[in-house]
């Protein structure tokens, strides 16, 4: 395999690189996308049945907002409640949109970096298979020294092809990756979305006065 890097020339290193940082990303974007990370499955519940008629005191808001990114909304949704004294399920919904705007930007984190690998990674595997051919032709030009062997120049060509193959290795699991990332993302965005619908009608009916317990 070395060898074959070494015969690929320059043009690889960039592929080698790009291949590099797609694979660190795809490590920490698994990581950081965790469901017990994002959207805990019970959290919900227990934040409402926590709330039943009050505002839980500060503590346990702080507490729920170290737990996920769904518990940092909700515990937004609490601050809201707590500080605007009586309010209605519209005020607490934009109250909780605004801190899920943050989260949907921290969850997107990356997935630009490894959509843009996926479409330069072909293009600089077909840029180093020019460079390639350009330099395999011109040493096959009379007086350059290639004699026109034609067994010289079909293995140049074969060893320009491979910038073309690390090109498409390197792409398409990126693109594999960053599919199932913005898919994976864009469902909890959705599942956030009604679970703050759902909890903001929750707190809209706590009573007024609820949340000034210690």
């Amino acid at each position: 395999m070395f060898s074959i890097l070494v015969a690929a020339g320059w043009p690889v290193v960039p592929l080698l690189l790009c291949s590099v940082i797609a694979t660190a990303l795809v490590i920490e974007r698994f990581i950081s996308l965790k469901s017990s990370k994002v959207l805990p499955p019970q959290l919900l519940g227990e934040a409402i049945g926590v709330s039943q008629g009050s505002i839980p005191s500060p503590d346990v808001v702080a507490k729920l907002e170290r737990n996920s990114a769904l518990g940092e909304m909700l515990a937004a949704g609490f601050r809201a409640a707590q500080a605007g004294g009586p309010a209605t399920a519209d005020d607490l919904r934009a109250a909780m949109e605004s801190t899920g705007r943050a989260i949907a930007h921290r969850l997107e984190r990356y997935l630009p970096a490894l959509a843009t690998i996926a479409s330069a990674a072909p293009l600089l595997g077909l840029l180093g298979t020019v460079i390639g051919m350009i330099e395999i032709f011109g040493s096959q030009a009379p007086g350059a020294g290639g004699g026109g062997n034609p067994a010289q120049l079909a293995h140049g060509i074969s060893i320009a092809l491979y910038n073309t193959a690390f090109g498409l290795v390197v792409a398409v699991p990126t693109l594999i990756f960053w599919r199932y990332f913005r898919t994976r993302v864009d469902g909890y965005l959705l599942h956030m979305e009604l679970a703050g619908d759902r909890f903001a009608e929750h707190l809209a009916r706590i009573r007024p006065g609820a949340g000034s317990a210690p």
